[in-house]
């Protein structure tokens, strides 16, 4: 696997402070997507486990809340084996910080459905992640008063809760239009 960068300090990709793992290859190639050059499944460095020590050390301190996978693909079947051994290490060291995923696949169709019965690694992600962003982007439904999203219809899911219940639970906080007028 190769990835795109380690943004540090992110405020972008989930809630509170965060490190964020941009991994490349992507073969949603959505229109208008943000980052474009990240569908080069060879694009940026490659991945080592020097560089999962790299997101283990960025998010040491106390304020950091947690790790952001985003992409490219987390979840292309290239990435998982290497998105799956960054989140095993993250959990062993921060059991308590939580880990959000970000995917262009849709969580009760592809990824439960499918990915899970023919991949190794898509059950023990989903296992340890705490939310995913699903769902491509589409330029169309783009919102940028969204939270932590770029279209309208990317969802928000609590993966343990759903995972548990056997059916969708969207995170119980949204990040709504509504929550960001407020400082308006």
């Amino acid at each position: 696997m190769y990835y795109a960068k380690i943004k540090k300090y992110d405020v972008s990709n989930g809630p509170g402070v965060r490190t964020s793992l941009y991994v490349s290859g992507c073969r949603h190639k959505c229109k208008g997507c943000f980052n474009q050059e990240a569908w080069d499944f060879f694009f940026g460095k490659p991945f080592t486990e020097e560089t999962i020590q790299e997101i283990i050390d960025s998010s040491k301190p106390d304020f950091i809340e947690g790790l952001t996978i985003v992409g490219g693909e987390p979840l292309e079947p290239e990435n998982q084996e290497e998105v799956w051994k960054t989140i095993q290490a993250f959990r062993k060291v921060y059991p308590k910080k939580t880990i959000w995923l970000f995917s262009g696949f849709l969580f009760e169709q592809q990824i439960l459905k499918q990915m899970c019965h023919q991949l190794p690694y898509t059950r023990d992600i989903l296992e340890n992640i705490d939310v995913l962003v699903d769902g491509k982007f589409v330029e169309n439904l783009k919102d940028p008063l969204l939270g932590f999203r770029g279209s309208s219809n990317q969802r928000i899911i609590d993966v343990p809760a759903s995972l548990k219940q056997n059916k969708i639970i969207l995170h119980d906080k949204q990040y709504m239009k509504e929550e960001r007028n407020q400082w308006n």
